[in-house]
Formats: C-alpha cells, sequence, structure tokens
C-alpha cells in the first residue's frame, strides 16, 4: 500500500512539472513571437518617420533592402535574447539585471543590423537606424515590465482592499523606504500605510512611492487622528537613544500600536523588512545611551581563563555566562542551586557553540562550605563572578535568617574558596540597596561589601593569618561554630571588588513583568507609591559593567555605574499601559497599595562618606571604601551566622549593629529625605 502511495505521489509530481514546463514553453514562445514582430516593425517604422511619415514616399530599394534582411535580423534577436537568458527570467521579479540584458540586446541586435545592411545589402538613412534601436529598445522593455507593474498594481490594490490596520511610518530614509514598499507590494501585508513623519523639512509635502510626507515629530498627533492611524512604525535605525526616546514620548500619547526597528546594522546588511520591527519596550522610553566598554581590556584577563559563574542560571548571572562564553575562556564553570535555571542556559551555549565551548555545569549551593570549596580545589577557576544571592526585599523582610544565610555566608565561603585556592579575580555582584539600607536584603548585600573588602586587606597583607571555618560544623548540645582556620601566607593575592548598580529591567522578579502581566489580565496595575523612584539599566548593560570592573580591578573598590536619571514607578507604569494602547485610569486603573515592607521611596549609589574617582570609561566610578575594624568584624560575623542558623529573631538588630548605616523603616513610615527632594528636582529640570 505504501509503494502504491508512493507511485501515485511520483505520477502527480511528474504531471504538475510537465504541466509547468509546457506553460513556460507556452510564455517564451509568445514572447519570442513579440520579438520578432516589434524588432522588425520599429525599424519599418523608423523609415516611416524618416519619410514624413508616409509609406508611399519610402523609397522602392529602400523597402527591399529592409524586408531582405527581415528574415536574418529575426534570428539575430531571437539568438541574443536566448544568450541574455531573456525568456527564462521570472518578469514577475523583473529587476535592474533584466533591464541591463534588455538593454545589451538592444544594442548588440541593432550593431549587427547596421554591420548586416550595410555590408551585405545597402546603407540605410541614418535615422533608420537611430529610431529603429530606440523604438526596439522602449518596445521590448515595455511589455516585460509592464508585466511587473500590472502584478505589483493588483497587489496593491488587493492590499488595499484587505488592509485592516493604518500605518504611521517615521523615517523617510533608506530604511523607511524598504519598509514602505513591503507594506505596500507584500503579498501577506495587511496594513496601509497613509502618511510619513520626517523631521526633514526639504521632503515635507513631498511624495514617496505615493505616500505624502505630512511633516516632522510635531505632526505626529494631528495627523495620527486625521489618518485614523492604528499602528506607528519606527524606522530610523540611525538615531540615538534620546532622539528615539523623544519621538516614542510623543507617539505614545496616540494610544496607537509602536513598533520599532532595533538598529542599524539592518540597514549596512541590507536586511531592512517588517519582519525585524519589534515592539517598542519602556527601555526605548528611557533614553539611555547604551554603556560602551572596551573589549580587547574584557578579552584580556578572560581570555584561556577558568571562569566561574555562581548563581549562573539567573537573569545576571545567565547573561554573564553569555557574554564570557563569547571571550574564548579556557573553561566556563556555571554553578547554581535551581537545576531548571541551569540546564536552560547549558542547553543555549551548547546550541550556539557546538562543542568549542568548554562547559561546565554544577548544581549546588554557596552556603554549602564542603560543595564551593571542592569546586574550587577541583577546577581552580581563575576568575569568579558571585552572582548567586536572594534578592526580593519583601520576602526577605519576612524571611530575615535567610537572606543571611545565603547571601552574607555564601558570598563569605565563596570569597574564602577563592582566596584559599589562589583566584586572581573575585567580582562581587551588589545592588544599590545597600547604601545606607532600609531592609535587610539592602544590608546583607553591604555585608558582602564589607567581607571583600576585608578578604581583600588579608590577602593583600601577606602575613599569616586566620580565618572562621564556619563550615557547619556544631559542637555537642551548642549550636555555635568551632574555631578558627589558620591559613598561610598566599603565594599570591586575590583581587576582591564589589559591583553596584540599581534595578535591571527584564530581570526575574522586576516590575516591568509584573506590569504586563497585570496589563494583560485587564488590570489594575499595583504601584506602591506615587512618588516612589529607582534608577534602571537593562541586563546587558549590568553584564557589561561586571565585566569592565574585572578589568580595572586592583582590590577593594566598589565600582558604581552612573545610571543617569532615575525614573518614578508611576510613569514607568503609565508608560506601559500607553505602549499596550491603553489609557492609564480609563482602560486600565492604576492603584497604589503602599509602600512595602523595607522599601524606600528611592535609591543611592552611593553612601555620603563614599567620594568617586574616575576610571577610562565615564560611565564607571570607583567608590572609596569606608574604613571599619576588620577584626572585629569578622568576630561579629561568626556571632550573626550562629544567629542566622538559629532563625534567632533579633538577626535585625544584630545586622543594624554591624552596618552603622542600616536603619530599617518602621510599619508604614515613608522617607521624603533631602536627598529625595533633590532627585525629584533634578527630575523636574530635566522634563523642562
Amino acid at each position: 500500500m505504501n509503494k502504491n502511495h508512493e507511485v501515485n505521489n511520483n505520477t502527480e509530481r511528474a504531471q504538475r512539472k510537465r504541466k509547468w514546463l509546457k506553460r513556460w514553453r507556452v510564455v517564451a514562445f509568445y514572447l519570442m513571437c513579440y520579438d520578432i514582430i516589434v524588432a522588425n516593425l520599429a525599424y519599418l517604422f523608423a523609415l516611416w518617420i524618416r519619410f514624413d511619415c508616409c509609406y508611399t514616399q519610402i523609397p522602392e530599394e529602400y523597402l527591399q533592402s529592409y524586408f531582405a534582411f527581415v528574415p536574418f535580423y529575426s534570428v539575430i534577436v531571437i539568438v541574443l535574447h536566448m544568450w541574455l537568458r531573456l525568456y527564462k527570467s521570472i518578469w514577475r521579479f523583473v529587476s535592474y539585471d533584466e533591464f541591463i540584458h534588455v538593454t545589451k540586446a538592444s544594442v548588440l541586435s541593432s550593431a549587427l543590423h547596421i554591420m548586416g545592411t550595410c555590408v551585405f545589402i545597402q546603407r540605410m538613412p541614418a535615422s533608420y537606424y537611430l529610431i529603429g534601436m530606440g523604438v526596439q529598445f522602449m518596445l521590448t522593455l515595455a511589455i516585460r515590465f509592464s508585466y511587473r507593474f500590472v502584478s505589483l498594481e493588483r497587489r496593491s490594490q488587493a492590499v488595499q482592499n484587505v488592509a485592516k490596520k493604518n500605518v504611521m511610518l517615521i523615517g523617510a530614509g533608506a530604511a523607511g523606504q524598504m519598509i514602505l514598499s513591503e507594506l505596500k507590494y507584500g503579498r501577506e501585508s495587511r496594513s496601509k500605510v497613509c502618511c510619513i513623519i520626517d523631521d526633514n523639512q526639504n521632503k515635507w509635502n513631498r511624495y514617496i512611492d505615493g505616500v505624502l510626507v505630512v511633516g516632522g515629530r510635531d505632526d505626529i498627533l494631528y495627523n495620527a487622528s486625521k489618518y485614523k492611524i492604528d499602528q506607528i512604525l519606527l524606522a530610523i535605525p540611525s538615531a540615538d537613544s534620546r532622539e528615539i526616546r523623544d519621538i516614542l514620548n510623543i507617539c505614545k500619547e496616540t494610544g496607537c500600536e509602536l513598533k520599532i526597528l532595533p538598529g542599524i546594522y539592518q540597514l549596512v546588511s541590507g536586511e531592512v523588512h517588517v519582519g525585524q520591527m519589534r515592539d517598542v519596550s519602556v527601555e526605548d522610553l528611557l533614553g539611555r545611551e547604551p554603556i560602551r566598554v572596551n573589549l580587547e581590556e574584557i578579552c584580556g584577563y578572560l581570555t584561556d581563563k577558568v571562569v566561574l559563574v555562581t548563581g549562573g542560571g539567573g537573569s545576571i548571572g545567565s547573561e554573564l555566562c553569555r557574554q564570557i562564553a563569547s571571550r574564548n575562556p579556557k573553561q566556563l564553570i556555571i554553578f547554581d542551586v535551581y537545576e531548571n535555571n541551569a540546564y536552560e542556559i547549558e542547553q543555549e551555549l551548547k546550541t550556539k557553540y557546538k562543542g568549542q565551548l568548554d562547559l561546565v555545569v554544577l548544581i549546588g549551593s554557596v552556603r554549602d562550605s564542603r560543595r564551593i570549596n571542592s569546586v574550587f580545589e577541583a577546577y581552580k577557576p581563575d576568575v569568579v563572578y558571585h552572582a548567586a544571592a536572594h534578592k526580593h526585599v519583601p520576602l526577605m523582610e519576612t524571611s530575615p535568617c535567610e537572606s543571611i544565610k545565603n547571601n552574607v555566608m555564601g558570598t563569605y565561603k565563596t570569597a574564602c574558596a577563592a582566596l584559599l585556592n589562589g583566584c586572581e579575580k573575585f567580582v562581587l555582584i551588589s545592588t544599590d540597596k545597600a547604601v545606607n539600607p532600609t531592609n535587610i536584603m539592602g544590608a546583607s548585600k553591604r555585608l558582602c561589601e564589607m567581607i571583600i573588602q576585608t578578604l581583600d586587606k588579608i590577602g593583600r597583607s601577606g602575613k599569616q593569618y586566620q580565618l572562621p571555618t564556619m563550615y557547619g560544623h556544631y559542637e555537642d548540645g551548642d549550636r555555635k561554630y568551632k574555631g578558627t582556620r589558620a591559613c598561610k601566607p598566599l603565594e599570591k593575592s586575590t583581587e576582591f571588588v564589589a559591583v553596584r548598580f540599581g534595578n535591571v529591567l527584564g530581570s526575574n522578579g522586576s516590575v516591568i513583568p509584573l506590569f504586563q502581566k497585570q496589563i494583560q489580565a485587564g488590570g489594575p496595575v499595583t504601584v506602591t507609591h506615587p512618588d516612589i523612584i529607582r534608577y534602571f539599566m537593562t541586563i546587558p548593560e549590568a553584564v557589561s559593567l561586571v565585566l569592565q570592573a574585572g578589568a580595572y580591578a586592583h582590590g577593594g573598590e566598589i565600582f558604581v555605574l552612573d545610571m543617569g536619571a532615575p525614573v518614578k514607578i508611576d510613569t514607568l507604569a503609565r508608560n506601559l499601559i500607553k505602549l499596550s494602547g491603553y489609557k492609564p485610569d480609563v482602560d486600565i486603573p492604576v492603584v497604589y497599595t503602599g509602600l512595602r515592607p523595607g522599601e524606600k521611596l528611592y535609591e543611592e549609589k552611593l553612601m555620603e562618606e563614599e567620594g568617586l574617582t574616575k576610571t577610562p570609561n565615564e560611565l564607571i566610578h570607583i567608590g572609596k571604601p569606608i574604613v571599619f575594624d576588620e577584626d572585629k568584624f569578622l568576630k561579629q560575623l561568626v556571632e550573626l551566622a550562629n544567629a542566622s542558623y538559629c532563625n534567632s529573631e533579633n538577626i535585625s538588630d544584630m545586622v543594624e549593629e554591624i552596618v552603622v548605616t542600616y536603619h530599617p523603616l518602621k510599619n508604614g513610615q515613608v522617607e521624603r529625605g533631602e536627598a529625595y527632594q533633590n532627585l525629584v528636582n533634578q527630575m523636574k529640570e530635566k522634563k523642562e
């Protein structure tokens, strides 16, 4: 039965092929007939024109010469057209190449016509050759391009008849023209471009492919209403972030669907098309220039090195792994407690690099001393990026001991393992919440910064020192850590640094995915407070900073990113609603739920005691470390570890005693200090 089915399929394919060949040959035959008629009539027409458009006035010898050469010229024309493949082109897609071939065929055939008549028959009038060649070229070209013209016109009319969206195109440059052409003539297009916006006044009130350039960005709102626009396409790939932000801030007031062409690289590669248009994101509205890093510096300390990323399956950790993998490391080790996250990034990197990357994925917790030490002893990593941490502020407020165990103890154990095993660089992922913290999560990250500053100083001392073991071994009947671990002077010290940045757009648990889910559900969108302010950056920006910090590291620094102007969360939520095509408080309500436990109205990048010094990257600064007693701090750290594993209710009080800048907020307390008011004033001045 399968054989019969296969035979039937082969028969059907053969029949379709024969049918196609028959149709193709018929079209080619008709074109040949047309070319013969056109080529010969063109020269007869030339004689008619030469002799005052009167056939009876044409001398007999010229007519005899003309008719004598007709059979030979017909053969010449057909042979040349076949040689130039003019009967094998698909004329629906006729282009510049076909134009060149028709031109060559006309010139060559006319040249042979002149030679043939002059040598073998008799010389004809000069106008006979010139007019004949011109008429033949135009008629030969017309039949072929008219087919494309008619096809495009029919397709254009069909698109207009079924168009479901009225489109405004922003950008009358090369990219905009390509998008316009695809929308107008694309077979699958369901959009009608009604008008074009461009800031170049020289293009105003002029047409591109039949569509009027109505004005600049100031005319967007008026024309969106006039033409009843449903969708706005922004096709200015060369525009900078601030210019795009300004245009989008106007567009979002129209309530139209917004799409944008990602970047200029599409234009350079000649790959601009509608499919590359993406939805406008809140990142576009932030209007920040992306951080530029020195790739040579990054490659210099990562190439041929063993690199370990803890928390490698998380938002920041996975992006670190992606960028590190592209720097040709000797080996990349991903360490994560969540197997699903680790599996996803493992499969992604394996698929991309296909055996060219030495990738090791290990499951384990940074809280497990034996596990983390065994990893360092087995693989001897040269560079460590410590991204494993609990980061959700409200959740850590209700589980403070877990924040200490995972963030503080996990950092201490990983950093100690790096120090004891001769690691070259240790980069801690910190947060702006560590500055004057008001919640246990921010305070725990500040403790992490103090740990790496302490270990950096110890490693540099070159002396024999003792560190608390904190392996989790308890004495009988007493839940306390046993003793300390004596360490000999190290052959080389580890450079410990911290990288501090703000909220990351698109990371797991960030506010934007929450807003998007709420909008999809029809609202309401919940904002904790109308005045809450945050700094934002994208995941690639954050990772670029982390990588660059490793290059600048000398030990003990806290690197801080200049994240530009802060953003109101309320404004962010309303912009996201507008980008989704809704009106805030009309279609989607915005509800204020009140500050959550430990949440501040604003975040700071540095403590008052810390000063800023510059780096070669103008967007990256170094904070001067605050001086504290390291020996006392290590003793307090042991007590804090004991308390956290005993689930002490006084853990916050102990943290407050160690981190002198930690001032937990009481229930319902709203912080409106001078620093907050300065931020608000800066935002108002920038808006004006």
